[in-house]
């Protein structure tokens, strides 16, 4: 695809193709977006090509759509036919505005713990609108509360590494708190300005007179009073809580929530990065740091939660001052997962420090480090993301729904082991069968597993706990047996229409000289053992029939594996 006239074509097809979909001249975006979908490798040149979708576009809209018909036949009828195959409704993500030359789109985590599932729609919807239209993707690290949510220096890694996992690696990487001269510097522009005040009245003073709509007795002062009030902050002479930079808005406003916010406020706890420490005192609150980062870094796209709509207008004000267009933005509203109900990562955090969680990838978490040692792969986490589009509605999942996308991906790969949990031993006598041979998989050609039998198996006590003498079972794979006493079976032949008709059931087993085995799922622990081959398949997904996927995450004398899902 270097030839320019190859490109034109692809342009011509693809705007086409929308055309005749929708019965309407396509949006630029839309266009740019299926190309770039298509061709990853033409993403570096959107700057130049959007120019050319604009001319193709000019063309289509002055004809009609028996014409677009005509010309898209002609011209490519593999895309006719592909719209005429497509049955389902589009699900995905919905197009953007403004979209010609890329875009830059960003992901700004507080790194006070790793990714979780709400942290994860982030990584994936922005990182696939960039991938989508061209441009740049990056992380922010909105680490400037050393205190509440105090960042963790492990964090800052897992994040990049599971942005890594996810297929969202950044194109950039930036840090709030190796960027607070710069904060300085446009807070010092704004005090000039008469646009930001130094504010000594306490919390609670403040509070009552902005109920009121009553300014600050200090606001009206000269910017001269507040630049000297400014520097005196930075160089250590308040303490905590006794000041505040405020950034002027409506003090009358209807909404209680953007008069006179505060943009900085002195905190004298260490950040935890070495390289920043106790070097500052003054450190910036969120929608003063997001609104100057969001401009430096060329943002031309934001999604944020529709519950975070007041920083946006907060932020505004500082945009409008200092000469800016802000980005455009859209909201989406929360994803509750049924099975975690409301988590935070704060809360997480003291719980595992408090040993309720033997850590952050503890199967019981919604963290992505929990659900990467269980086995979801990071295509499953994509589509269902994607899938669930951008919308203000709030939406309630159970993860069933990720398990279903994973058990798409896993089952072809996943070789089947027996494991039996809770497990009774059964002497079973007048057997000379000494080995079972058994498929690895039963759709997929993989071969066999062989286990040695000796007069003996394991069971699992839930399956025999109601048997009694003359019952019929046929164990899986191997023979029938018919139930003698307790803990006691005989040789019935292999015939497994014979259990059919006397009405047996078909249970799984495992060699009483096989590997013990611990599953770690979100309800605890599951002790029991399975056939030795497991202990081969370290970093595995395989599935234990009968109980579900699992991961096999070491073997060393006793298997620990993770469970996935059913």
């Amino acid at each position: 695809m270097h030839m320019e006239t190859d490109i034109e074509l692809l342009v011509k097809k693809y705007a086409l193709q929308n055309a005749v979909k929708y019965g309407k001249a396509p949006q630029q975006g839309a266009v740019m977006g299926k190309l770039m979908g298509e061709h990853s490798e033409l993403r570096q040149r959107a700057k130049e090509i959007s120019p050319l979708i604009g001319t193709f576009l000019k063309d289509i809209a002055s004809g009609t759509p028996e014409e677009w018909q005509a010309e898209l036949q002609a011209l490519a009828p593999e895309l006719i036919e592909e719209l005429s195959e497509r049955k389902e409704p589009d699900k995905g993500l919905k197009e953007l505005p403004g979209v010609e030359g890329g875009v830059v789109m960003r992901f700004a985590p507080n790194p006070n713990g790793p990714p979780t599932l709400g942290s994860t729609r982030g990584i994936v919807v922005n990182s696939e609108y960039v991938k989508k239209y061209g441009g740049q993707f990056i992380i922010r690290f909105d680490d400037t509360d050393p205190v509440t949510k105090r960042p963790m220096l492990e964090a800052y890694d897992w994040y990049l590494e599971d942005c890594k996992w996810l297929g969202a690696k950044p194109d950039e990487v930036v840090m709030a708190s190796n960027r607070l001269p710069v904060y300085y510097e446009y807070a010092e522009t704004l005090i000039k300005a008469g646009h930001a005040y130094v504010c000594t009245c306490t919390r609670e003073e403040f509070k009552k007179l902005k109920d009121n709509k009553q300014a600050c007795p200090h606001r009206d002062t000269s910017p001269e009073d507040h630049m000297h009030e400014w520097k005196r902050m930075l160089s250590g002479e308040y303490e905590e809580r006794t000041v505040v930079l405020r950034i002027k808005t409506d003090i009358k406003h209807k909404d209680p929530a953007l008069r006179d916010w505060g943009a900085f406020r002195v905190v004298r706890t260490p950040h935890p990065r070495p390289e920043v420490g106790d070097k500052y005192v003054v450190w910036p609150l969120l929608d003063f740091e997001g609104a100057i980062e969001d401009h430096l870094l060329g943002m031309t796209h934001i999604i944020r939660g529709k519950d975070l709509m007041d920083s946006e207008r907060r932020q505004k004000y500082v945009y409008d001052y200092l000469g800016w267009t802000y980005p455009r933005t859209s909201h989406w509203g929360r994803v509750k997962m049924h099975e975690f109900g409301k988590f935070s990562t704060s809360g997480l955090r003291e719980a595992i420090e408090a040993g309720e969680y033997s850590g952050w990838d503890d199967p019981r978490l919604p963290t992505l480090r929990a659900l990467r040692r269980r086995g979801i792969r990071p295509e499953a986490l994509r589509k269902f993301f994607i899938d669930m589009g951008v919308g203000e509605t709030d939406v309630g999942l159970s993860l069933d729904n990720l398990y279903a996308e994973n058990r798409k991906l896993i089952d072809a790969d996943a070789n089947r082991y027996f494991f039996v949990w809770d497990p009774v031993r059964l002497d079973i006598s007048g057997s000379q069968v000494t080995e079972a041979k058994l498929p690895l998989h039963p759709s997929v050609d993989r071969g066999f597993r062989e286990i040695h039998v000796g007069s003996s198996v394991l069971v699992c006590g839930q399956d025999i706990k109601d048997a009694k003498p003359g019952d019929l079972f046929r164990l899986k794979d191997l023979y029938n047996i018919r139930i003698t006493g307790q803990g006691t079976a005989e040789f019935t032949g292999r015939d497994i229409g014979n259990i059919k008709k006397g009405g047996g059931r078909i249970i799984h087993w495992a060699p009483v000289d096989g590997i013990p085995v611990k599953v770690l799922t979100p309800e605890g622990e599951v002790i029991g053992t399975g056939e030795a081959g497991i202990a081969t398949e370290v970093d595995s997904v395989v599935q234990f029939e009968r109980f579900g996927y699992v991961r096999i995450d070491s073997a060393n004398g006793e298997v620990v594996a993770y469970f996935t899902h059913k």
